[in-house]
């Protein structure tokens, strides 16, 4: 069975715009979630279980959300959710070998756990059309006017979820005959059509963001799949004449520079070993070798910014990084929120997670007779459990 995914991005999401600090411009599918966008997110839980994923969609920031995953281009989305999808459902009819299964999922549900959807996929091979769902647990109140005017029985109600997923034959043909009717999902057009529809278990988890407090909970979701991985960073220059003094990415007043083969910035080098360690990457030569003339006087902008990637990369999230200075001169004080700011700046993260410190050697060794800089690193990182990491 060839199996497909529309993913939905074109909702405006009203309700989380209202409120969220961003205001109206806020698309609360492209909201960063612990270093990815909130669709990517979605589309990674899709993408072990499809043969086809289908973004659908008129955002810019989509495609570039969704770059080096292996989905299709994205199709444009409609004024409302049905639109959207039966634009989807058609771009897959043209395609040379269409599915035969279609899993419809809202691209602000970015932690549905992947037996969820191996579920709906299992179930679809005895039924037209599966949704998962959970069943309500609390006490339902009918409200008008702010009063409470009955109690609803929860006996046989259930929350609906996606991926709801479908017999692609039938679900465009309904799409197709039924283009006026008004649905908040799909499942109701089979409903209406007479098709059974069936239920597999949902999960607490399958968070839809909707309101801004959802984002914490998502962060809750994320963050009980992940680790926490320390590493520690040891870097030393030599002073040198004639070289600029480039330290945690900004340039410092002084009589020298430090040697190297780049720019020789000793504290985002030490900070760049200690990610890598927390991360089993290696070091910073592993990455960018000191033989190499590609690095030859190169920014270590650049070097920091690539293991903050790997951070994400990894699926997890910098906790916070300590970097200390060890040298007689230049003083680091007047300088230290400077190199907090452009340090968070590379990492993108809030720069009340950096710490720039420096200490003296009380004129002991190198450090103390002047003749180069040491650092130390100390960082926190969290990465999902895989088994492997």
């Amino acid at each position: 069975m060839r199996i497909a995914a529309l993913l939905l991005a074109a909702g405006r999401g009203r309700r989380f715009a209202a409120g969220s600090p961003e205001g109206e411009g806020s698309s609360k599918q492209f909201r960063m979630l612990r270093g990815k966008p909130v669709i990517r997110r979605a589309a990674e839980a899709l993408l072990p279980h499809v043969d086809i994923l289908l973004p659908v969609g008129d955002d810019p920031l989509l495609a570039d959300s969704l770059a080096g995953l292996n989905v299709l281009p994205p199709v444009s989305g409609g004024a409302e959710r049905h639109d959207s999808v039966r634009n989807g459902l058609e771009t897959l009819a043209n395609l040379a070998e269409p599915p035969d299964l279609v899993l419809v999922h809202d691209g602000a549900r970015p932690c549905v756990p992947p037996e969820v959807v191996q579920n709906v996929i299992e179930a679809l091979k005895t039924h037209a059309g599966v949704i998962p769902a959970v069943a309500v647990s609390d006490t339902i109140k009918k409200v008008e006017n702010g009063i409470i005017v009955d109690t609803v029985s929860r006996e046989g109600l259930w929350r609906a979820q996606t991926p709801q997923g479908f017999h692609f034959p039938t679900l465009l043909e309904l799409h197709r005959t039924q283009r006026d009717a008004r649905r908040t999902d799909d499942a109701a057009l089979l409903e209406h059509a007479g098709h059974p529809v069936a239920i597999v278990q949902g999960s607490d988890n399958n968070i839809k963001l909707t309101v801004a407090e959802d984002l914490m909970r998502l962060e809750g979701v994320i963050d009980g799949n992940l680790l926490p991985r320390v590493g520690l960073g040891y870097d030393v220059h030599a002073f040198e004449e004639g070289r600029k003094l480039i330290l945690c990415g900004i340039e410092v007043p002084h009589t020298k520079g430090l040697a190297g083969h780049s720019d020789a910035d000793v504290g985002i080098h030490t900070l760049c070993d200690a990610i890598y360690g927390a991360l089993a990457e290696g070091d910073i030569g592993r990455h960018f070798p000191p033989t190499d003339n590609e690095w030859k006087d190169m920014d270590s902008a650049r070097f920091l910014i690539h293991a903050g990637e790997r951070i994400r990369a990894r699926g997890g999230f910098l906790v916070n990084a300590d970097i200390t200075l060890i040298c007689e001169r230049p003083k680091i004080g007047p300088h230290a929120k400077a190199m907090q700011d452009r340090l968070a700046e590379l990492l993108q993260v809030n720069v009340s997670r950096i710490s720039v410190k420096a200490t003296t050697s009380e004129r002991l060794g190198f450090t103390g007779r002047e003749e180069g800089i040491a650092a130390t690193a100390a960082v926190s990182i969290m990465v999902p459990d895989n088994g492997d990491a």
